[in-house]
């Protein structure tokens, strides 16, 4: 696991709280609840909420919007909100997304009202999003949330995860290749960073620093 770049800086009573070993956490946080999960395309995110919702039903997953096209077995409010374009750029418009982004010719994006219902209700409350994202979030949350980097165990794991899909053309995983190296680079600016070679070591680990927050 890496501690983010300004490590020392985080050794205040706040970094001491239990959680998976060598994690920094924020010295200040006036929201405890949100925890942002980011990680390269391919590296198991989707698989890692999954794994939560299904063992940890108390924490309350945001569900993103996208103009994305369902993958065999996804369910529409469930995976994700599937909208056309021009829902999305209506909701863009309207104020009504955290965040949003463009990616491999489709749009994400989380939607802020139910996520802001949530932590009122002091809930815990967990994103699952990309980097564009994430940074978005941050700019808007400061240091009011815990940001989770996801990597792979090596990059040709990461390849083969990619490319063994099958579920998308050539080019497309090319772009999401590209991607990938310019997140890997950026996992410093998160709070904590996961490994995974194990989803259900990760997801312990997630179950351990969300249930460590104030």
């Amino acid at each position: 696991m890496a501690e983010a770049s300004d490590g020392k800086s985080r050794e205040t009573a706040a970094a001491e709280k239990r959680g998976p070993k060598g994690a920094r956490l924020p010295a200040e946080r006036k929201n405890s609840r949100l925890t942002v999960l980011s990680g390269p395309s391919g590296v198991g995110k989707s698989t890692v909420v999954a794994e939560l919702r299904r063992r940890s039903p108390e924490i309350w997953i945001s569900v993103s919007v996208t103009t994305r096209r369902p993958r065999p077995g996804e369910v529409n409010g469930r995976e994700y909100h599937f909208v056309n374009d021009a829902e999305f750029d209506r909701m863009v418009g309207a104020g009504e997304l955290l965040e949003w982004a463009e990616f491999a010719g489709n749009k994400y994006g989380t939607p802020a009202e139910p996520v802001r219902q949530r932590l009122d209700a002091g809930l815990p409350t967990l994103l699952e999003i990309d980097l564009t994202g994430s940074r978005q979030v941050r700019e808007v949350m400061k240091d009011d949330a815990l940001f989770v980097f996801l990597e792979p165990p090596s990059w040709a794991e990461l390849v083969r995860r990619l490319t063994g899909r099958g579920t998308e053309p050539a080019d497309v995983v090319e772009r999401r290749l590209a991607v990938a190296r310019e997140e890997l680079a950026a996992a410093g600016e998160f709070d904590v960073t996961l490994v995974n070679t194990s989803i259900d070591e990760v997801c312990r680990q997630m179950v351990t620093l969300i249930n460590s927050l104030p």
